[in-house]
C-alpha cells in the first residue's frame, strides 16, 4: 500500500473491526433515542428495510471501491474513476465521505468521553442508592461541566490516537477481536435481567408492533441516516477498511455478516433499555441522555449491579473507540498519502484537530444549548447537517459511481460473487432501486 499500511491479518481479523466500527454509540446510545423520537417500532421496521436493502448495497460498493483503489476515499475513486475512462472529480465523493467522518468525529468525541466519565464514575464510587431524579440531575450537571466533558473527550481521542499509531494488525485488529463477543454477552445478559425485572412487555410492543399512523418522510430520512450511521458507510472507513482486505476474502458474506451482527446488537440494546425505561416510567422520546438516565439507575437494582455496571461502560467505552478509529482512520491515512507524514504525525495532526472541535461540541451541548439559528440548536446542526444531509448524499453518490460511473467488469471482477445473476441483482438494486429511493428519501425529508 502507497500510503504505509498492512493488510489484515484474517477475514475474522477484517470483520471484526469493521463490526467493532459499525457497532458503538451508533447502536447502543443513538439506536435506542431515535427510536424513541420516530415512533418506536415503526421506525424500526423502516430502519431494518434500510439496512439491509439499502445498506448492504452501498457497503458491498464501498468495500469494493476501496479494495479496488487501494488508497485512501478520495484517491481510491480517482484511480477507479480513471481506470473506467472517466472523470477524475469523481473524487470529490472521497473528499465528501471524509469531511462527514471529520464532522460526526467531533460530536462522536464528546459522546465517547460521556461514556468514559460515567465509566469513572462507575468504577470509583458505583450507582448504588441512586434515585432516578439523582440520575436526571447528574447528566444535567455533567453537561452543564464543559471542562468535564472536554476532559473526557480528549480522553476519548488520545486512546484513539494510541490505537490509529499502531496500526492495523497491531493497534485496529488486536483492539477489537475481543470486544465484539464480549459486548453480546453482556447485551445478552442484561436483556435477560430485564425479561425477569419488568417492562419487558411493553418494550416489545413499542419495539415491535408497528403503528402506521407514526410513518412520515422525517421518520424515513431519520430511519437512513441511522442506518448509515449505524452500519459505517458514507464516512471513508468502511472504504478505508475494504484498502486493506486481502482480495481472496467475499465482499457480499463480510457485507451481510457485518450488517446483520450490526443489527442485532442495535435490537440487544432496546431491549435493554427501553425495558428500564417503561419500568420506571420514563419517556422513551427523552433524546440524546437516555441511555445515561436510565443504564445506572437501572444498575443500581441490580444484583452485583456495581460490577455489571463497570463492565458496561467499560465494553461500550471500547465500542466508542473502535468506531472513532473508523472515523478517524481514513483522515490518518489521507495525511500519510497525501503529505508523506509518518503514521505517529498524521495521527497527532487529525486527532489534535478533532479534539480543538470537539470544544465546540461541548460548548453547543452546555452552555450554548439554547442558541438557534433557523429554528434549529447549534448541537442540532451538528448532528443534522452531517447525518441527515452527508450522510445520505454521500451514500447516493458510491451508488451512482458504483452502479453507473465505474467500469462493469471492474466491479463484478472485485466482487466475484459466485454467480453471474447474483451480480445482476446487485448491479440492478444498486442502480435502480437503492439510489432513487435514497433520493427521494433525502429530499421529502429535508423538504419536510
Amino acid at each position: 500500500m502507497s500510503f504505509g499500511v498492512t493488510v489484515w491479518s484474517s477475514r475474522f481479523g477484517f470483520l471484526m473491526a469493521s463490526i467493532g466500527f459499525a457497532v458503538g454509540l451508533g447502536n447502543i446510545w443513538r439506536f435506542p433515542y431515535m427510536v424513541g423520537e420516530n415512533g418506536g417500532s415503526i421506525f424500526i421496521l423502516i430502519y431494518l428495510c434500510c439496512v439491509f436493502f439499502i445498506g448492504v448495497p452501498i457497503l458491498m460498493a464501498e468495500i469494493m471501491l476501496g479494495r479496488r483503489g487501494a488508497a485512501p476515499p478520495e484517491q481510491a475513486i480517482k484511480k477507479v474513476a480513471l481506470e473506467s475512462s472517466r472523470s477524475p472529480r469523481w473524487a470529490g465523493v472521497g473528499y465528501l465521505n471524509l469531511l462527514t467522518a471529520f464532522l460526526i468525529v467531533f460530536v462522536y468525541s464528546v459522546v465517547a468521553g460521556w461514556v468514559l466519565y460515567y465509566f469513572y464514575q462507575s468504577l470509583v464510587a458505583g450507582f448504588s442508592g441512586v434515585n432516578l431524579l439523582d440520575q436526571l440531575r447528574s447528566f444535567e450537571h455533567l453537561q452543564s461541566d464543559v471542562i468535564t466533558m472536554v476532559f473526557w473527550s480528549f480522553v476519548a481521542l488520545a486512546i484513539t490516537g494510541s490505537i490509529l499509531v499502531f496500526g492495523v494488525q497491531k493497534g485496529i485488529e488486536r483492539a477489537v477481536v475481543a470486544l465484539i463477543p464480549a459486548m453480546v454477552v453482556l447485551l445478552v445478559s442484561l436483556a435477560l435481567f430485564n425479561l425477569l425485572n419488568g417492562g419487558m412487555r411493553e418494550a416489545l410492543e413499542f419495539m415491535f408492533m408497528p403503528d402506521v399512523s407514526a410513518i412520515n418522510s422525517s421518520v424515513f430520512l431519520a430511519a437512513v441516516s441511522q442506518a448509515f450511521f449505524s452500519i459505517g458507510v458514507a464516512m471513508g472507513g468502511m472504504m478505508i477498511f475494504g484498502s486493506y482486505l486481502p482480495t481472496d476474502v467475499s465482499i457480499a458474506k463480510s457485507a451481510l455478516i457485518i450488517v446483520s451482527a450490526d443489527t442485532l446488537i442495535a435490537l440487544l440494546a432496546g431491549l435493554v433499555i427501553f425495558p428500564l425505561v417503561f419500568e420506571n416510567g420514563l419517556m422513551p422520546d427523552s433524546g440524546t441522555g437516555l441511555i445515561f438516565n436510565t443504564l445506572p439507575f437501572g444498575f443500581a437494582q441490580m444484583p452485583a449491579g456495581y460490577w455489571i455496571a463497570v463492565l458496561f461502560f467499560m465494553l461500550l467505552g471500547f465500542a466508542a473507540i473502535s468506531s472513532m478509529v473508523g472515523f478517524i482512520e481514513p483522515l490518518v491515512a489521507f495525511l500519510i498519502s497525501r503529505f508523506a507524514l509518518s503514521r505517529m504525525i498524521a495521527t497527532l495532526l487529525v486527532t489534535a484537530t478533532c479534539f480543538c472541535f470537539s470544544v465546540l461540541s461541548a460548548l453547543s451541548m452546555g452552555p450554548w444549548d439554547r442558541m438557534e439559528f433557523f429554528g434549529r440548536s447549534l448541537a442540532g446542526w451538528l448532528d443534522f447537517v452531517p447525518n441527515s444531509i452527508f450522510l445520505p448524499v454521500g451514500g447516493l453518490m458510491i451508488c451512482v459511481f458504483a452502479g453507473w460511473v465505474m467500469n462493469a467488469k471492474f466491479s463484478q471482477a472485485e466482487l466475484n460473487m459466485k454467480s453471474l445473476r447474483a451480480y445482476h441483482v446487485w448491479k440492478i438494486s444498486t442502480k435502480w432501486i437503492v439510489a432513487p429511493v435514497i433520493f427521494i428519501i433525502l429530499i421529502a425529508g429535508v423538504l419536510s
